[in-house]
This record gives structure tokens, C-alpha cells and sequence, in this order.
């Protein structure tokens, strides 16, 4: 949420996902699922055509219409139940959401119906198969590479994808992978944010707030990599994905 203390890698990723996706965006109408408290949504919206959002939490949704007001529509809906006609979007997203998801088939049969002919369906989520991956008690299924590649394959989309920030190989930071592994498995991560903070500061410095919106020259842009998406990849924190919709 706006005001958390993050890292400056966690404020990277957040902003390398919309920069990302503003390629995708120009002059179409598109849709974020699971927007969250909608730090990208001013970002989208500069540059696409029509931008509309939702999420399954109430506070989470006020909180943001209160931040945006009248510039972005931002609904309350389930991701498994998409509240809009067919043949909507250009383009949906869904960003580092899709392991709450019960039922992420249900969501690629929404987004499909939702999308235009010749849409583009845009997913980041956390890399299971990354060394350093901690899952969240509150998830229900994450997702491998060439899981995720299968999911959107599935289910009628042509697959792309990409991988992002790779495991450094520096000794610090093999030594700050070893202790988080051994917090992990001691069960020892804090589960709430306020505790995660504290350990973030410990092992990362000093941190930086989380906006309201995000703008360009805040952080550096980290350009997703494509990657083989038959195999797993144990390299890259965070994987994206393409899925082409032709009908």
C-alpha cells in the first residue's frame, strides 16, 4: 500500500511491470485486474486510450477512487467474474495476483471473452522455481515457467514469456539468499508488513516509500529477457507473460 516502506528492488519491480506493460497500451482500452491500490494506474493511463480497473477489496478499491477520483474507473469485481461485456479490452493485466487466484483458469476464460480479437492478455508473477522464492500464506497456486506457459497455451492464448531480475552472483548476496532460505524453512519470515519492513531494513538499508502513483526517473527500468518457456528457470525473481488472443 502507498506509505509502506519497501526496498529499492520492490519499487523497481512495481515500476518495471507498468513500464512494461506501456508498450502494450497506446491508445487502446485496456483493463488491470487486481489493481490493488492502483499505483500504476496514472502511469496506464497517460498512455492508453481508456483505462478501467478492479479488485476483489473493497477498502483497497475506495482507497483508490478516493486517490483518483474521476481520472481512472476502478470497480469492485471478482477476477473470476469479470463484470463487462464481450469484445471490451484491448488489453487486460494482471500483476503478481494470479497465485491468489482458486480457480486462474476461470480468469484466462474471462480475460479470452473480454479481450478483442487480437488482444493481449499481460501477467507477472513470482518465479517458483527461483532459489530464493518464499511463498505467502495466503496464496493458492504459483506458477512455474513452463506452467505458466501451459496455463495461457490451455487456454487459447500464444504464449510469451519473459524472465526479470536475475539472483545476483555477489557474495553478499549469496549470503543474504542463505539466511532468508534458512528463515523460510524455520518458518521465521514475519507475516505481517510492518514486520517484513523491519527485516528489509536490516538486510537492504535504508528504504524508499511507496507512492501514491509511480513516475518515470524514480528508479531504473529492468527490460524483461525472453526466456525458454518449455523448461524451468531457477535464474530470474519474477516471470511475465504475453498471451496473443486470435480468434
Amino acid at each position: 500500500m502507498p506509505g509502506n516502506r519497501v526496498s529499492e528492488e520492490n519499487l523497481q519491480m512495481l515500476y518495471t511491470r507498468y513500464r512494461w506493460a506501456s508498450g502494450f497500451v497506446a491508445e487502446k482500452e485496456v483493463l488491470e485486474v487486481a489493481c490493488g491500490p492502483g499505483i500504476g494506474l496514472g502511469y496506464l493511463a497517460r498512455k492508453a486510450k481508456k483505462v478501467i480497473s478492479s479488485d476483489y477489496d473493497w477498502n483497497i478499491v475506495r482507497a483508490a477512487k478516493r486517490y483518483y477520483r474521476q481520472r481512472v474507473e476502478i470497480l469492485q469485481s471478482d477476477a473470476h467474474h469479470l463484470p463487462f461485456k464481450d469484445n471490451s479490452f484491448d488489453v487486460v493485466m494482471l500483476f503478481e495476483a494470479i497465485y491468489y487466484l482458486n480457480h486462474p483458469h476461470k480468469f484466462l476464460a474471462e480475460s479470452r471473452r473480454v479481450l478483442k480479437n487480437r488482444g493481449f492478455l499481460l501477467i507477472s508473477t513470482v518465479n517458483k522455481d527461483w532459489i530464493g522464492f518464499n511463498p505467502s500464506p495466503f496464496s493458492a497456486k504459483y506458477f512455474s515457467v513452463p506452467e505458466l506457459y501451459n496455463l495461457l497455451e490451455e487456454n487459447g492464448l500464444e504464449a510469451q514469456l519473459f524472465g526479470n531480475f536475475p539472483e545476483e552472483e555477489s557474495t553478499l548476496s549469496k549470503y543474504i539468499l542463505l539466511i532468508r532460505k534458512m528463515a523460510v524453512s524455520l518458518n521465521l519470515i514475519p507475516k505481517t508488513m510492518k514486520g517484513k519492513e523491519k527485516l528489509k531494513r536490516l538486510f537492504y538499508g535504508n528504504l524508499l516509500t511507496l507512492p501514491n502513483e509511480i513516475e518515470d526517473g524514480e528508479v531504473e527500468y529492468s527490460p524483461p529477457a525472453p526466456i525458454n518457456a518449455t523448461v524451468p528457470n531457477h535464474q530470474y525473481k519474477v516471470i511475465f507473460a504475453v498471451g496473443h488472443l486470435n480468434k
